[in-house]
């Protein structure tokens, strides 16, 4: 009954003109629970996942597989949230961040006033996130890697002092019921993969958004994917 549940929610707009509706489970789950999803590819039902699940890797990027394997599940490589990280004029910002390598802190002591708790006062779980490189996508080096803001390279950190602007990400809901990734340093660009090739072990990277808008292409648009759903391929038709 779980979008019985949720039909409050048919007018929700995620960062855009295209409406979120009550049935797009998956969507809302992982824009508004903050729920893991899998990342699918809409072209050839691949799915996002770090190129190193380690949690202690910070300079790897990420790729397309087309297998689940036991070791990217054990390992969670395979689920994504999508956090919320503030606004850019109207639109809400997101940060992409991996499932593989969380870090839990340390139950803080008594008086500790540090930020970044929960609810229920427990520290929040440090996931690290997509980031992109200052000089993407002209730059012929990785333009995204995996890793916390601390822990990633020079260039990869936000500008103007800013460490997180290289992480947020205008998610768009496309007219198909896919979503984009644009990032707000490069509004230009969007999350696609290396001289647009889709196919399995494709190195996601910052492509030019030929398109011109923030709805993108099949090419660059993703289906969350739920539990219930991981085992149902998922391939955008042409008709």
């Amino acid at each position: 009954m779980y979008t019985q549940e949720r039909t409050a929610m048919a007018n929700l707009v995620v960062g855009g003109p295209v409406a979120v509706n009550s049935y797009d489970n998956a969507i809302v789950a992982a824009l508004v629970e903050n729920r893991p999803v899998m990342l699918v590819h809409a072209f050839n039902g691949g799915y996002l996942r770090p190129a190193e699940l380690k949690e202690e890797s910070h300079d790897k990027g990420v790729k397309l597989a087309t297998a689940l394997d036991p070791a990217t599940k054990d390992a969670q490589g395979h689920l994504w949230y999508i956090t919320p990280g503030g606004f850019f004029g109207q639109r809400p910002l997101y940060l992409i961040e991996s499932a593989a390598g969380q870090v839990t802190p340390e139950p803080a002591g008594a008086g500790d006033t540090v930020g970044g708790r929960g609810d229920d006062g427990a520290p929040k779980p440090q996931r690290r996130r997509i980031t992109v490189h200052q000089e993407a996508p002209k730059s012929t080096a990785d333009t995204v890697q995996v890793g916390l803001p601390d822990k990633v390279g020079d260039k990869w950190r936000g500008k103007n002092g800013a460490i997180e602007d290289t992480q947020l990400w205008v998610v768009t809901v496309t007219p198909w019921g896919g979503i984009t990734f644009v990032p707000i340093t490069h509004p230009d660009a969007i999350l696609g993969f290396k001289d647009h090739a889709v196919t399995a072990d494709s190195e996601a990277r910052l492509t030019y958004n030929w398109g011109g808008d923030f709805t993108g292409t099949v090419i660059n648009t993703f289906y969350p994917r739920l539990p219930s759903e991981w085992n149902v391929p998922y391939h955008h038709v042409f008709t």
